[in-house]
């Protein structure tokens, strides 16, 4: 998917054609969100700007999630309670920072994001 920078489809008012300012570059393409969802972790990774790696999370069934006197436990995640980032993903069970989870040891919510970082990292709620 490429991003137009400007509209060249139409004639000036003089009648001469439209030129661009600039061409397109690599970083003007946009690219598909990836949304983390329960299952058996699935783990992509992909080339950005300066030839860094980022990976990201296709499916995950755990978190890391830190406990009130400061430990950190691996719990698995049994549902997706809700998402305010978008009424879509709460209801399609998508992970993102934010995201309140329901895990074997109570109510978490995501402080990570699993698209970007490939792990998923949560606070224990009351």
């Amino acid at each position: 998917m490429k991003r137009s920078t400007e509209n060249l489809a139409t004639s000036k008012i003089t009648g001469g054609r439209r030129r661009p300012l600039k061409t397109r570059r690599k970083y003007d393409m946009d690219r598909f969100p990836n949304e983390a969802v329960m299952g058996q972790q699935v783990t992509v990774t992909r080339q950005v700007r300066a030839s860094l790696v980022k990976t990201a999370l296709k499916t995950i069934d755990h978190v890391n999630l830190s406990l009130k006197d400061g430990k950190v436990k691996k719990s698995k995640i049994l549902k997706v309670l809700e998402n305010t980032t978008n009424s879509d993903y709460q209801r399609r069970g998508v992970i993102s920072k934010g995201a309140v989870l329901e895990t074997e040891d109570g109510k978490c919510r995501v402080v990570s994001r699993p698209g970007q970082h490939g792990v998923v990292n949560a606070v224990l709620l009351k």
